[in-house]
């Protein structure tokens, strides 16, 4: 599952709730500081240590005097274990049809299970909100059974003890209301299990969609089973629908017959054995957009009609990311066709069922809005390297979880290493290392493998998904790419269609590399947090000296002293000399001879440590960084800091000028935000970046620059602009064009206002804010509910802007419509943020304008009536890191 963005954008979400700006230009490139960036800022403060353990980690007799005991506890510790499975479900067959109006799932579920090792007269099967018509054996005979209070699991009586290898079958006919139950989470934001999108029509053109999100375990909404990550079960889905819509589940549609009265069932087959969360369907009125089979298995795309014509920019380099992965992993994808769609009010970002990922509508776009969109094919990547890493092996319980997100994380940094070069993989990791640290931040460190829990779903975070990927990169590092992609082959063959812990994935390189990893894993899964290091440098008579200290604090087990092979690159003269060490001590310090004072000193050049650093260079060591190392970060780091790094004078300008013309796109677009004052060399490399630069952001932040500093060549720049493809580019003309040719950008507004892209309409918030021009508040009102992410912040943000500049009865419907969103639950969380922040920063706008004009009746009214909103709002906010936000209004 890709997490939605509210997660890994937290920290973000939070700034922007804290401000009452604008929107961020269009499309910035972000840029290395202390703040948002902890893995390559160089002056961090870095927890002190009130006791400080010896080197090697053991607490002296002298240490423990006067200290107070802890208490002794009297209670093991909670631990989740993988559920204790009796029975063995071999088999699922459903036969589905639906009741729109009232959301009603109307079923009967075929199941045929056998005892593990205990005989058995009960079973126990998860079946949440169900009314049922009939239990039976499969010959008709009525099965006694009782169902739990909270009417969520139900047990049966069996006609009498099966014992191991004895097969039986049983049917239940029932119906399921999904939506009279379920609660809000934060990487799912419901469990209902089976959504019904605008049932009953009463939403406009909205389409008419069913579709199901089962994990963690909530497919046991729609269809009675053992709804555990360590059960599997082959499948048959018989759903019966209206002829004009399109289903898709998992497996391969056997037969398509008539129903009668307008309708049809479909019958869908998966002869592979897989875990119930894993279960799909989704019916709505979709184009099936084929594209070449991949070695004889079908590849489709679900799509709304419109975006026929872009099905393949929406689900970027699918055949080729499934010879890619297969090749790979030494085992070819293993399932009998791959679909993907996109739907409506998803509740995550997408979801790896088995051949049918579902992906939220963020997805979709055409192929202008798609240029250098990259977000598309991370994403189809995770979902698909899920198939090996979750679909074929699954986690065996969600205290494990990160043996399905880990790998699917790291597939994103295969794929992008693959396709864009090492560069692109790099700041992908970079970006990953950043959700985590943040999440940190704002938290505290557990283990990956995490057994004390306070809740399934809490399983979804930034450690799961991007530590796990870290760890998996520290871990190919470490054993070399022959070693770890030879064990992951024999740990796939070894476990498919099975489930598994972390041990059996230690075990897989340990049987490849003969080599005992159980440090690794220790202090990697089992461990929690990750090493600060504190480096400083010293070079006196011929000779090097690097010493590293480890500063992490050692609560909630964090080790004071973690095991780091690392190389350390020397540079003198412009060569490097590479030294292997490790860093297994509190503090060392290493010794090496050099030819002469270094340029500067690069610990772990290949960067694949997953820690924090406080590390001061110099400008000139800054310098010689972006001219010797190659890496990406090195190039990055060395541009991000050096103007906020004393001394920089000369050596800032020739690192940026270069930087205005480096190979990966992102440092060019660092170089272009840290310019202020830019010399004519690098305001003439500016200005050929802004005409012609190969990346949408990056052209963007330049034309943005160029507009700041009135640049006086700006005008035939800006009109170039607006003849890109690229809607981002489009978007930073026309703001180029209102500050050099208002009338013309004016025009060109009335027509960019049929373009349905978000950055197009921000631009044109941006203009109609600033203008206020009143007559403009249809065009914000007609996108409040097709904006999203980022974008809507902007919007709902200009258009509050413009609301202050109106009369009390238009600021009241604009008000009455923001509050309407904000309450809305089934309203993407950027949306409900949206909203609530533009009520409140319309209250404070207002309250500052009657404090400057002394008594207005009506605004004052309006004032009380929105902190009575606000009150509402908060209240009624399901999802927890919301909440959080809210109280800053």
């Amino acid at each position: 599952m890709y997490r939605s963005a509210i997660l890994s954008l937290l920290a973000t979400l939070l700034l922007a709730a804290s401000c009452n700006t604008t929107r961020p230009a269009v499309a910035t490139v972000p840029t290395p500081t202390e703040s948002s960036d902890p893995t390559i800022t160089e002056t961090r403060n870095l927890d002190t240590m009130t006791v400080r353990p010896s080197t090697n980690g053991v607490i002296t007799e002298e240490e423990m005097e006067g200290r107070t005991q802890p208490e002794v506890p009297t209670t093991l510790p909670p631990r989740a274990i993988a559920y204790n499975r009796v029975h063995d479900l071999l088999h699922t067959k459903l036969e589905i049809s639906f009741d729109w109006e009232q959301e009603m799932v109307i079923g009967k579920a075929t199941l045929r299970l056998k005892p593990i090792f205990r005989p058995s007269d009960e079973l126990t099967l998860d079946a949440k909100n169900f009314t049922f018509n009939s239990i039976t054996l499969a010959n008709g005979t009525p099965l006694e059974y009782a169902y739990d209070d909270d009417r969520q699991r139900v047990t049966i009586q069996l006609d009498r003890a099966y014992t191991r290898g004895q097969e039986y079958t049983i049917v239940l006919d029932y119906t399921a209301t999904p939506a009279a139950s379920g609660t809000a989470g934060e990487a799912i934001t419901s469990d209902k299990g089976l959504f019904f999108i605008n049932p009953r029509g009463e939403e406009g053109d909205k389409p008419r969609q069913i579709w199901t999100q089962g994990e963690t375990e909530n497919n046991s909404r729609w269809f009675p089973t053992i709804d555990k990550p360590n059960e599997r079960t082959t499948q048959e889905l018989y759903v019966t629908v209206d002829d004009r819509y399109k289903t898709l589940s998992n497996g391969t549609l056997v037969s398509s017959k008539p129903a009668g009265n307008g309708k049809r069932t479909d019958y869908w087959k998966m002869d592979l054995p897989h875990a119930p969360y894993l279960f799909a369907l989704v019916v709505g009125e979709f184009a099936v957009v084929e594209d070449e089979p991949w070695n004889g298995i079908p590849v489709n795309y679900y799509v709304e009609p419109k975006y026929r014509d872009h099905a393949e920019a929406i689900f970027p380099y699918t055949p080729e990311m499934l010879t890619f992965f297969s090749e790979l992993t030494g085992v070819e994808y293993p399932w009998p066709k791959y679909s993907q769609v996109a739907v409506r009010d998803f509740v995550s970002g997408a979801m790896e069922n088995t051949t049918a990922v579902i992906f939220g509508e963020f997805m979709n776009g055409t192929d202008r809005d798609l240029i250098d969109v990259d977000l598309n094919e991370k994403i189809v990547a995770h979902e698909m390297f899920h198939h090996w890493f979750g679909d074929l092996v699954t986690c065996e319980s969600w205290a494990q979880l990160t043996l399905n997100e880990g790998f699917a994380n790291y597939s994103e940094y295969l794929w992008m290493a693959e396709k864009h070069g090492k560069d692109a993989a790099d700041y992908h990791l970079l970006e990953e290392w950043q959700g985590y640290f943040n999440s940190v931040r704002n938290g505290s460190p557990h283990e990956l493998i995490w057994y004390d829990y306070p809740d399934k779903e809490d399983m979804f975070d930034a450690h799961s998904y991007n530590k796990g990927g870290a760890v998996l990169h520290m871990l190919r590092h470490y054993v070399g790419d022959e070693a770890f992609f030879n064990s992951l082959q024999h740990y796939l063959e070894r476990h498919k269609f099975s489930a598994v812990e972390v041990d059996e994935l230690r075990m897989a390189f340990e049987d490849t590399t003969g080599e005992d990893l159980s440090w690794f894993f220790d202090q990697w899964y089992l461990s929690a947090g990750h090493p600060r290091l504190r480096i400083t440098t010293d070079y006196s008579d011929g000779s090097v000296a690097v010493t590293v200290e480890q500063t992490q604090s050692t609560d909630d087990n964090v080790p004071a002293v973690f095991k780091l092979p690392v190389d350390i690159d020397v540079y003198v003269n412009g060569t490097a000399q590479r030294h292997r060490v490790t860093v297994d001590q509190r503090e060392q310090t290493f010794t090496f001879a050099a030819a002469g004072r270094p340029d500067v000193v690069v610990l772990d050049p290949h960067h694949q440590l997953l820690a924090e650093y406080d590390y001061q260079k110099s400008a000139p060591e800054l310098a010689a960084q972006y001219r010797y190392a190659p890496a990406f970060l090195d190039r990055y780091e060395a541009v991000g800091l050096i103007g906020r790094t004393e001394g920089g004078g000369e050596f800032e300008e020739e690192v940026l000028t270069a930087a205005l013309q480096d190979s990966f796109y992102a440092i060019r677009g660092v170089a272009v935000q840290s310019l202020v004052d830019p010399t004519p060399v690098q305001l003439e490399r500016v200005r050929a970046i802004a005409r012609q630069d190969d990346r949408s952001q990056v052209r963007a932040a330049a034309l943005d620059l160029l507009t700041q500093l009135e640049d006086e060549q700006l005008a035939p720049i800006a009109r170039e602009a607006m003849e890109a493809r690229s809607y981002t580019v489009v978007a930073a003309g026309l703001q180029a064009l209102v500050a050099t040719d208002p009338e013309a950008a004016t025009k060109a507004a009335a027509v960019l206002e049929e373009i349905d892209n978000e950055d197009i309409s921000g631009a044109l918030a941006d203009l109609y804010s600033s203008s206020g021009d009143l007559t403009k508040l249809p065009f914000f009102e007609s996108r409040l509910e097709s904006v999203d992410g980022y974008a809507a912040l902007g919007l709902y943000t200009a258009y509050q802007s413009l609301l202050a500049q109106g009369q009390s009865a238009e600021q009241t419907t604009g008000v009455s419509r923001l509050k309407e969103i904000a309450l809305d639950q089934s309203q993407t969380p950027w949306r409900r943020l949206a909203a609530t922040k533009a009520i409140s920063d319309l209250r404070n706008s207002l309250a500052e304008r009657v404090e400057s004009m002394g008594d207005a009746g009506d605004l004052n009214k309006l004032i009380l009536e929105m902190g009575t909103s606000l009150e509402a709002i908060k209240a009624a906010e399901t999802n927890t890191d919301l909440q959080n936000i809210y109280q800053q209004f």
